[in-house]
């Protein structure tokens, strides 16, 4: 981890004791939630990978393999591909088209992109003509601060996004309720969220009594140690239902 890319921020010192007893605490959280665990090993190869959400996007019907923007970080994706493809069709974007998972935020049909230093216009271009087959629309945004767009964007509910607008444009997600976090608690954005049940970053007190009329349910995590490889809570995991029914794979409907 401590040979992690960083574009934004300048380099600390990460506890890997400390990481690892945090990415623990967010393991339990995502199994207390019912979700099926499925852990990578770590590679000495790759001291990103832990940051499994730029490796590919899941949906309903298929998985793409990401074309990692960062060129030290091309390969992450093999072990993921591994273990999806018995449960998913896989497709695949190549290079010179650049996309990173965390670029890419669902809601609904509709894929939000961001056009960041790690997604170029072809790598949205390229998601577009996969999805479209599925029904899915794509809609770039341009992040402008922060890693990517799941840096600035989080979901709340199926018709509400947490934005930070300074980081993105946030006029792309017109027709969605958008919650502004403060200037105080620019990094307080991201999500993870399972069915009514969402997670925000620890220590953003202003961001959480934002969010609390729109939930059910509200958790919080420490992920400091990872904030300082520029990651944030959704970089940590790929969160997916298992394959529908009717693709004689598993039960519909679970995580």
């Amino acid at each position: 981890m401590a040979a992690c890319e960083l574009t934004y921020r300048s380099r600390e010192a990460i506890n890997y004791e400390t990481a690892s007893l945090q990415l623990e605490r967010y393991c339990e959280l995502l199994g207390s939630w019912g979700v099926d665990l499925m852990p990578l090993p770590a590679s000495d190869s790759y001291p990103d990978c832990c940051f499994v959400q730029d490796t590919a996007v899941v949906l309903d019907e298929v998985c793409i393999i990401a074309s990692m923007g960062a060129a030290a970080r091309v390969g992450e994706a093999t072990e993921v591909e591994r273990l999806i493809a018995p449960i998913r069709e896989i497709r695949r974007i190549l290079s010179p088209a650049t996309l990173d998972g965390g670029d890419v935020v669902q809601v609904g049909k509709r894929l939000f992109v961001g056009l960041s230093t790690r997604t170029n216009a072809r790598g949205i271009a390229a998601l577009g003509q996969i999805v479209e087959l599925f029904g899915y629309t794509v809609v770039p945004v341009t992040v402008n601060g922060g890693l990517h767009l799941t840096t600035g964007c989080g979901i709340v509910n199926d018709e509400t996004v947490l934005l930070n607008p300074r980081w993105l444009d946030a006029s792309a997600f017109k027709g969605l309720r958008q919650l502004h976090v403060s200037e105080e608690e620019p990094w307080a954005a991201n999500t993870i969220r399972v069915g009514d049940a969402v997670c925000l970053e620890e220590g953003a007190p202003q961001t959480i009594d934002l969010v609390q009329p729109h939930v059910d349910s509200i958790e919080t995590l420490d992920i400091s140690e990872f904030r300082k490889a520029e990651g944030s809570l959704s970089c940590l995991s790929l969160i997916f239902k298992e394959a529908p029914a009717e693709l004689n794979m598993n039960e519909p409907g679970e995580w």
